[in-house]
């Protein structure tokens, strides 16, 4: 039932909008009237998310009641109206009277919020994911949050794509930044193009001798086998370095050590010996290579997309590997890739029967190019069978011994987290923890988190050891200064994935001598057009901060974190009763950690560790802690975490709190009593596997469906939960009647939740049905 209108004029007149959209008429401060209706769609789309996001975050927004939706809010009116503006369907005409009132001269707060209300009245249920406000940290999808997934091909795809975002192409000095330390490259490249040119019979003239004309893939991985090793063979003149590399052309044979089955076209490997009947694993590919017959799949749905599933295997498998070189080859346009932990970039499109030379130094510096060139870490060091770092702590050198991996994030884009279990080389029998993570330079390190708490006395929470920057060649490893030394990123063009690529302009088959005329995005212009100005911005009007926000060049910085605290997942918690004492103490050390001023903010299956030897159970992770009380956001791109446990509010857009924590803690168990039928025995894949995939309206819907009704949750849990865990199901309902009371999320912060929870969890432990 809506508010009188009394009230309602009462609450508008004591919260007034005031200044609380300044920032978004000054965005759009030079759009008049007249100018909205001229708007085209994607332009009016802008001005109204950044409109709807300003509204959001009015403490008013909170207290005017919604009249479409019963004991809701306005604020829950703006978050379908955000989820309903990024359809295509949705009618932009009929919002442009709100508009026209929030740019007014003299806005009028009562007109404002009417039109917000009759927005909303004439709105639809969302069927996308719900835009957060750009005061809250924006969340991207990231292929490494996927939990006891199958990795079917199309599921890791559209994962991929929101990973990747923009794949930023055609820069022109790519070359010279990835392979311009190559020692003697480009005179041997030379030399060796020039013997390709000459005798009586050249292997290029007008183009590469034996080059298959409808660029089929059978041929032209023969074609490349073939030309590589003659390359090899006529480079040998000119002392290359001693590398084992090959080529390997296998497109019908599965690369060894991914979840889901991945076959690659073409790429460069350690193995000496590969051929065609060699069985290869994704640790040895050190260059991975997309063959596409037709020219006009040089694009970002097509062979960009491919070679990424490749450098996402590579990095997976390769735990020192900081980034991956790769190349595509559609028809005989070939182009240069590189792929980091922002995402990829690639050199100009170039003709390699056309750009002979180029070709052969591209070869060749694959050939050559030294370990540390092709992206792996030289601070870990190798000697013998021993890998090692090191460290200067309390004065003292020590090497820190890398005895195994623990995880591997598989992810390209992102913090993709390492960790391996160590020792010093002075004290062999205490373990350690080393981490690596790529952590966005505004972020508060997490090492220096760690070292506050561990000062506060914080408990149930890994103990800090030590922590760095980590630094190559005399440099923070960072993203844009290190890895890609600066390269200028303004020239390129940005492409998104699309759902259709009816807008992509083919590359022209037809070219006359000596010059190649295409409209495919980042081909090299000529001199004469290069001169000439760029073309002005299709758009208009300045983008809108919720979209210019994403588009910002961010940065990301390679941390390193050693622990004292070793332990195995939750999940291979050796019984019923030792997975809730161990969760007794993570809701326990959350809590510490809140009360020492810290939010954690990703309770996952992989950040809970037990290690029953010792009778401990502690939290890992503060990549994503905050320190609270927050005032601003965090000075993150993105959020990332495991979909599958985050909270309804948060996959909402809601500001984190701990309540969110809270709620992600039952998610974990409810994750475990499907996935495990016992300590560790994974069930494999289940019909919950599309958590990880699903758009964030759509998880929503699916999480309220599980909690919302008593008699459901119950069902749910009977079919699903596995024999070892179906005990813990009374026990589970009852932790879900306090997260979601009357089934609904939470509307107040409890800190009273702690206390509820752990005596849940306390009688659990003594309950017979459960021993």
């Amino acid at each position: 039932m809506s508010e009188s209108d009394s009230v309602r004029l009462k609450l508008l007149r004591d919260h007034p909008i005031s200044n609380g959209l300044d920032a978004f008429r000054t965005s759009f401060r030079q759009i008049t009237d007249s100018d909205i209706d001229q708007l085209s769609t994607e332009d009016v789309q802008d001005v109204l998310l950044s409109l709807l996001s300003s509204l959001r975050i009015l403490p008013v927004s909170r207290l005017l009641q919604s009249k479409t939706l019963a004991r809701r809010t306005v604020r829950d009116d703006i978050l379908r109206l955000i989820s309903v503006a990024t359809a295509d369907d949705f009618d932009f005409d009929s919002i442009k009277p709100l508009l026209k009132a929030a740019l007014a001269d003299i806005p009028r707060d009562e007109l404002i919020w009417d039109l917000v209300a009759k927005a909303a009245l004439e709105s639809t249920p969302p069927p996308r994911p719900i835009v957060s406000s750009f005061q809250q940290t924006p969340w991207r999808h990231n292929t490494s949050s996927f939990a006891n997934s199958s990795e079917y091909r199309r599921d890791v795809d559209r994962v991929l794509k929101d990973e990747l975002g923009p794949l930023r192409v055609g820069l022109s000095r790519f070359q010279d930044t990835f392979f311009g330390s190559i020692e003697g490259l480009e005179t041997a490249a030379e030399a060796v193009f020039q013997s390709c040119t000459s005798g009586n019979d050249p292997l290029f003239q007008g183009g590469w001798a034996g080059w298959p004309n409808d660029a089929n893939q059978d041929d032209v991985l023969q074609w490349f086998t073939d030309v590589t090793t003659k390359l090899m063979a006529l480079a040998q003149s000119h002392n290359p370095p001693q590398t084992c590399r090959r080529p390997l052309a296998q497109p019908s044979k599965p690369i060894q050590g991914s979840t889901g089955e991945r076959k690659m076209d073409i790429g460069f490997v350690s193995d000496p010996e590969a051929g065609k009947g060699s069985r290869c694993h994704w640790s040895q590919i050190l260059v991975p290579g997309e063959l596409k017959s037709n020219t006009s799949a040089d694009t970002a749905a097509k062979a960009w997309l491919d070679l990424g599933r490749y450098a996402r295997e590579v990095l997976a498998a390769q735990d020192t590997r900081r980034f991956v070189l790769g190349f595509t080859l559609c028809g005989s346009l070939m182009r240069i890739w590189e792929f980091d932990r922002l995402g990829g970039i690639a050199s100009e499109q170039f003709d390699i029967n056309k750009q002979g030379q180029l070709f052969v130094s591209t070869i060749l510096g694959f050939l050559w190019m030294s370990e540390r060139d092709l992206g792996f870490d030289p601070t870990i060091i190798i000697r013998g069978d021993e890998r090692y770092i090191e460290i200067e702590r309390d004065g003292q050198k020590q090497h820190i011994i890398l005895k195994k991996v623990l995880r591997r994030a598989r992810c390209i884009a992102g913090r993709a987290t390492t960790c391996w279990l160590a020792y010093a080389d002075q004290e062999p029998q205490t373990a350690l923890v080393v981490k690596d993570s790529w952590q966005y330079t505004e972020r508060a390190e997490e090492g220096e988190l760690l070292q506050e708490a561990a000062e506060r006395g914080v408990i149930n929470v890994a103990r800090y050891y030590y922590h760095t920057t980590v630094r190559v060649g005399d440099k923070d490893d960072d993203v844009l200064a290190n890895i890609r030394k600066g390269l200028d990123l303004s020239e390129a063009a940005n492409t998104r994935f699309r759902r259709s690529n009816k807008s992509t302009s083919n590359a022209s088959a037809t070219s006359t001598q000596g010059q190649s005329h295409s409209s495919s995005i980042g081909v090299k212009r000529s001199s004469s057009e290069t001169s000439l100005p760029l073309p002005p911005r299709k758009r208009s009007i300045l983008t809108s901060p919720t979209k210019a926000g994403m588009e910002q060049l961010s940065n990301r910085v390679h941390r390193r974190i050693i622990l004292c605290d070793y332990g195995v997942p939750l999940y291979e918690a050796s019984s019923r009763i030792a997975l809730l004492a161990a969760m007794e103490r993570y809701i326990e050390g959350h809590e510490s950690l809140l009360k020492a001023g810290f939010l954690h903010r990703d309770i996952s299956i992989n950040n809970l560790m037990i290690d029953e030897d010792k009778d401990k159970a502690f939290l890992i992770d503060l990549d994503l802690a905050i320190r609270v009380p927050r005032v601003d956001a965090t000075g993150a791109k993105e959020k990332t975490g495991t979909r599958a446990f985050m909270a309804i509010g948060a996959l909402l857009g809601d500001e984190h709190s701990f309540m969110h924590d809270l709620e992600s803690f039952f998610w974990v168990l409810f994750w475990i009593c499907i996935h495990y039928d016992g300590p560790g025995k994974d069930i494999g894949s289940t019909e919950f596997d599309s958590w990880n995939y699903e758009k964030d309206s759509r998880l929503v819907q699916l999480k309220v469906g599980t909690i919302g009704d008593e008699s459901i949750f119950l069902k749910i849990a009977g079919d699903n939960f596995t024999p070892f865990y179906r005990p813990l199901i009374p026990l589970m309902n009852k932790v879900r009647k306090k997260i979601f009371p009357n089934g609904e999320t939470w509307r107040t912060e409890n800190l009273g939740m702690y206390r509820m929870i752990k005596e849940i969890l306390a009688d659990g432990q003594r309950d017979p049905d459960v021993l």
